[in-house]
């Protein structure tokens, strides 16, 4: 049976990833993000509706992920959903990027239905990780602890059997960060479109200009100010 017909992209990560999925079939690609993500989503978006014989008009919702992450990819994938979304006169569901994170490291492990709590961690770059810890029950993921921002020797791995930490900061921060199973995860377009169903079903559900970014980080630099503070501080 189908679970729905979805657009999803996540352009949090260096990493562009799109996928559309119709008629219990799903089609992902994968595409350099970063900058090059504002220009590519569209032409991309395009050919896969176009693939898949497909208007846009036939979809059930515009799926993205919403945050946290790059600032700049953030802000293209809301720009992206609101307006295709405004033109086709479509929902958005935007997903959070750490729990789409835990649903690909479901994805990757043998047993899906198996309980599981999943640290997940992506690279907040400025020498900090974004982290949350999610539990799959073995219908439903549940947020244990809120989303967080700060340097990765502060991250605790959290107790229980069948913990995973996963995302893309180990090659970054290496030992810095816990030790225990880690597994390299991206927030996907696949995570997105399994994610969607339950998400729409719960009322995730948005109009088009409710297709707002994530942030946890409220600065991404310090002003001129606070570095000369900083630095006064610390030659005290």
């Amino acid at each position: 049976m189908s679970r729905g017909r979805f657009l999803a992209f996540d352009t949090s990560t260096e990493v562009l990833s799109i996928g559309l999925a119709h008629e219990d079939q799903t089609l992902v690609r994968t595409l350099p993000g970063g900058a090059q993500a504002s220009a590519s989503l569209i032409p991309a978006a395009m050919s896969l509706l176009e693939d898949a014989g497909m208007p846009l008009t036939s979809l059930d919702a515009i799926v993205f992920g919403c945050g946290p992450g790059s600032f700049t990819g953030l802000r293209t994938a809301c720009a992206v959903a609101q307006g295709l979304a405004l033109g086709a006169q479509l929902p958005v569901v935007p997903v959070n990027t750490l729990l789409a994170v835990a649903q690909e490291a479901r994805l990757l492990l043998p047993d899906l239905s198996r309980p599981l709590t999943v640290l997940a961690l992506l690279d907040a770059r400025m020498d900090e990780v974004y982290s949350a810890i999610h539990d799959w029950d073995g219908r439903h993921w549940s947020l244990r602890r809120p989303l967080q921002v700060g340097s990765p020797q502060h991250v605790a791995l959290p107790d229980g059997d069948h913990v995973w930490m996963a995302g893309n900061a180990f090659e970054a921060y290496g030992d810095r960060l816990p030790a225990g199973r880690r597994l390299p995860a991206q927030p996907t377009a696949r995570a997105l479109l399994q994610l969607a169903p339950g998400l729409m079903a719960a009322g995730g559900a948005l109009g088009p200009e409710q297709a707002m970014p994530l942030y946890i980080r409220d600065k991404v630099a310090l002003t001129t100010a606070e570095r000369e503070a900083a630095s006064n501080r610390g030659g005290a």
